[in-house]
This record gives structure tokens, C-alpha cells and sequence, in this order.
């Protein structure tokens, strides 16, 4: 099956992540980013986001750790990753407990120098406990086009 706009809209199951400190860290040190408000209480405290925060990019380990995905009528193998974005609305900060849920979010064609391309646009929204929108991960998704035969 090839991409169609009625992938869009599709939805995985909500789950929730809870954000240690300990998450955190781990994240840190694992890309080698020894910024101390990823690490170090009291110096988070001390800076206009009064505690720590996760990297910019934390929310990768959130999704990766859920294995709550979409379930698509496409064959994965031809899936390619493509682009990884993230939008915020404020830090992640430990303690955070985020509802966490992804959708399909657009589908598109472009053309490459080998013919048209497909790209498939996942967005995760992880809400905090009041339900407000901390950040989106959004992956676009290149859908590789059916390997010919050559006899």
C-alpha cells in the first residue's frame, strides 16, 4: 500500500511517562550534554527555570521508551526516518508526569531525482496533568517507493 490522506487522523494508544530526575541524567550524559540544569539542583534553582529541565531533545527517549506507536497498514520496511522536530510550549521538568499520544498528521508527495517521494508526519503531543500541551515530537517519515525487480 502506498500513502493515502486517509492515514491522517489515525491514532496510537494514550500512555504516561513520568519524568525523574534520574531519566533526565541519563538522557544527559548518554548525548554527552554536561549542562548543569540537566544535573545539578542547585544551580537549576538558581536560574529563571527554578529546577531542572530535560534536553531539548529528551522527548526521542520518551516516545522510544513507550512502544505506543500507530499501528499503520503499511509495510514498515520500506520506512526511512527522516526528520525529527520538536515544538515546545515550556521545559520538560522532572517530576513532570505526561500524557503522552501520537497521530498521523499529514501525508505528502514530493518529487525526488529518482521519482516521486512519500512522507508521513507523526506528531506526539505530551500534555502535563493539567492537561496543557508541554511539547510535540514530530517525525517525518519517508515511505520508500517498491524496490523493482530487474530480471
Amino acid at each position: 500500500m502506498d500513502l493515502d490522506q486517509s492515514l491522517i487522523g489515525l491514532t496510537g494508544p494514550q500512555y504516561v511517562f513520568e519524568v525523574e530526575k534520574r531519566h533526565i541524567r541519563q538522557f544527559a550524559e548518554a548525548i554527552g550534554d554536561s549542562n548543569p540544569l540537566y544535573v545539578d539542583e542547585e544551580y537549576a534553582k538558581s536560574t529563571i527555570y527554578g529546577g531542572i529541565i530535560a534536553p531539548p531533545s529528551f522527548p526521542v527517549a520518551i516516545g522510544a521508551d513507550s512502544g505506543q506507536g500507530v499501528e499503520l497498514p503499511l509495510d514498515y520496511s520500506r520506512m526511512l526516518h527522516g526528520e525529527q522536530e520538536f515544538i515546545y510550549h515550556r521545559p520538560i521538568r522532572a517530576g513532570d508526569r505526561l500524557s503522552c499520544q501520537m497521530k498521523v498528521t499529514d501525508v505528502y508527495e514530493k518529487e525526488g531525482k529518482n521519482g516521486p517521494m512519500q512522507f508521513l508526519v507523526m506528531d506526539t503531543e505530551m500534555k502535563d496533568e493539567e492537561g496543557e500541551l508541554v511539547v510535540i515530537s514530530r517525525t517525518n517519515i519517508i515511505y520508500r517507493a517498491v524496490a523493482s525487480s530487474k530480471v
